[in-house]
């Protein structure tokens, strides 16, 4: 069983930046796409940014041009940089990875959630 750790999360003042981290540890597994998402109170769930295996990347609307997702694979650890915050970036950050076991008879893949890290941007 793969888990999903994010660290990074905090309270900013708007203009400012964060980092947040998100490691997957476990054995005998690939990841495959690796995603950023987040959820403000009252509000569904969206996309903020993810990257395949390949490093093609995809952003959300409202954070093009200010937030960069990134991976480093011999860590197995997906990073998104956060520039330019605004409070309406205020939420909990979720990260999300499709990972691939290979030890069994047949390939078997789940699509994982980590516990989320809450970022909230001042005015």
């Amino acid at each position: 069983q793969v888990h999903l750790v994010e660290s990074g999360g905090g309270l900013v003042q708007a203009g400012e930046s964060l980092r947040l981290s998100c490691a997957a540890s476990g054995s005998a597994f690939r990841i495959s796409a690796m995603a950023w998402y987040r959820q403000a109170p009252g509000k569904q769930r969206e996309l903020v940014a993810k990257i395949s295996s390949g490093t093609s990347t995809n952003y959300g609307d409202s954070v093009k041009g200010r937030f960069a997702i990134s991976r480093d694979n011999a860590k197995n650890t997906v990073y998104l940089q956060m520039n330019s915050l605004k409070p309406e970036d205020t939420a909990a950050y979720y990260c999300n990875a499709d990972i691939t076991y290979y030890t069994g008879p047949v390939y078997r893949t789940e699509n994982t959630w980590g516990q989320g890290t809450q970022v909230t941007v001042s005015s």
